[in-house]
């Protein structure tokens, strides 16, 4: 419990340094970065990011859930098998987490389950209804996105492994016309990351009001 505290801490200090430094400003609950800061709060919570990593997190805030909805017992089915199969201690410490440089979407750690802030239907219900937004943009917008942002990243001239052959791989992808990848195995291996996306107008009206009132009992912060 020692450990999950400090890390707690350590990511929060990281968000209040950028925050004091004005690298976002909160606007309607959400937090809008550069380029520059968000890449910079990704290596500093997760320094194990390779490029793959960073651009997962963007696409997702631009693009949203990487697939449509329509068979939520599959979709159950698939979220009971994630908090059965793991403990807190997998978990990394945070509930949520904002996407990229906008913050149009948000992540949710199971852990928000598993601690009994929202329960599985609640996240259920506002993942499908994120995922199934009818206004997706177009690959095409998105790639153009992307490119002027890895320009931006390319002159920060960041020391991540296999950066080159990373950038590659995200080109071919968009070249065919698809966006979504998979976490780097660098990162699974170092975070397990193990959250679903939510709509950030749907996260603050159905969502936020819990996080900020749940307060942990002595029980809890025993585990």
């Amino acid at each position: 419990m020692r450990k999950l505290l400090l890390s707690f801490f350590l990511v929060l200090s990281v968000a209040v340094s950028a925050q004091e430094n004005g690298e976002y400003q909160f606007s309607s609950g959400a937090c809008q970065l550069s380029v520059v800061g968000f890449v910079n709060r990704q290596l500093q919570t997760y320094p194990k990011s390779r490029l793959l990593d960073i651009y997962k997190s963007c696409f997702q805030d631009y693009m949203g859930a990487e697939h449509l909805v329509s068979d939520r017992q599959r979709v159950k089915a698939y979220l009971d098998e994630e908090l059965n199969s793991t403990s807190l201690d997998d978990l990394m410490s945070w509930y949520y987490e904002p996407c990229g440089t906008d913050s149009c979407y948000f992540r949710i750690s199971i852990r928000a389950i598993k601690e009994g802030i929202i329960t599985e239907d609640q996240l259920l219900d506002a993942f499908i209804r994120s995922a199934n937004v009818q206004t997706r943009p177009s690959v095409e917008s998105w790639r153009e996105r992307w490119n002027r942002m890895i320009g931006t990243i390319d002159q920060m001239k960041l020391d991540l492994p296999n950066y080159q052959d990373d950038k590659q791989f995200i080109d071919s992808v968009l070249s065919v016309g698809k966006y979504a990848i998979s976490h780097s195995p660098e990162y699974r291996d170092a975070y397990h990351p193990h959250y679903r996306i939510v709509e950030r107008n749907i996260f603050e009206k159905e969502l936020l009001l819990q996080f900020r009132e749940y307060q942990p009992s002595s029980d809890d912060l025993k585990k």
